[in-house]
């Protein structure tokens, strides 16, 4: 069955759909292939806030960067605390956890921005990445959504936060990237019970010893579904990082030492003005 995401290089999958949308658009997830990364980070590991070599994931960044067309200088990371904070991006902001952590954009796990020439990305390995665009105001954003995010409903955040900069609900497109899927994902109690009851039902598949399965590509879906988005506007690709061994690091299969994916998005600077 085809994905939403499609391969152009070994180091990244890229929506194909949006591109052929519109050909300014850059937005895609990497593997964890072809980088210089050793060991459990082996070998495109994009995360300074792990415990691999700084100039391997420099490196690593770099090369990324000469394959999207999308220079470190230009990239966006927020700094990932689990919360529901969206920050909009100004062409102030380029550069910020780019080339090390600390500079990251602080508290947030949302990025959205309208100007091109700036490139938002976010760090995965096994939460959940959320891409948004609407065509009409050439809005775009990603979120960060693991359990913690997901149960409290950043997807529907985002939206209200595009909503108001003047995005139509019927015109914004999203796409939930690969992720770690429900049959991978065993969680307990204390976390089912901070699902929402509305969402509960759909998402939790219960076995012995109370424990579950939860499914947090369709949660994020019945979020965004509530939030007022089409369901034809929502895509939802295939991939789990926990199964999907040979492409991606996966935070649970590795037992917490292992690399980070990017999910980016951004437009192409020479044929897009971004605006206020």
């Amino acid at each position: 069955m085809s994905d939403v995401f499609h391969s152009l290089q070994t180091t990244y999958l890229h929506i194909e759909k949006w591109q052929r949308l519109n050909k300014k658009i850059v937005a895609g997830f990497t593997t964890k292939k072809a980088g210089v990364s050793d060991g459990s980070y082996s070998s495109l590991n994009v995360g300074f806030h792990v415990d691999d070599l700084s100039k391997n994931v420099l490196l690593n960044r770099e090369r990324i960067a000469r394959h999207v067309q999308f220079p470190l200088e230009n990239w966006v990371c927020g700094e990932q605390v689990h919360q529901t904070n969206i920050h909009f991006v100004q062409p102030s902001d380029k550069g910020k956890g780019a080339k090390n952590y600390h500079s990251a954009i602080k508290g947030v796990d949302g990025l959205i921005t309208n100007h091109s020439n700036i490139m938002l990305t976010a760090f995965f390995a096994d939460c959940v990445p959320l891409y948004f665009y609407d065509p009409v105001t050439s809005f775009i954003g990603i979120a960060h959504a693991g359990w913690k995010g997901t149960v409290h409903q950043m997807a529907k955040h985002m939206v209200q936060k595009l909503q108001r900069y003047g995005v139509e609900i019927e015109n914004l497109l999203v796409t939930v990237g690969p992720c770690i899927s429900k049959m991978c994902y065993e969680v307990d109690a204390h976390v089912v019970k901070q699902i929402p009851t509305i969402f509960k039902a759909n998402v939790v598949d219960t076995k012995a010893g109370n424990r579950y399965f939860l499914d947090l590509k369709q949660l994020n879906v019945d979020i965004l579904l509530q939030a007022g988005v089409l369901r034809n506007n929502i895509d939802v690709t295939n991939y789990c990082t926990y199964r999907d061994e040979t492409l991606f690091f996966s935070h649970r299969r590795d037992h917490g030492k292992t690399g980070r994916m990017l999910g980016f998005i951004g437009f192409l600077p020479w044929l897009h003005e971004g605006r206020e």
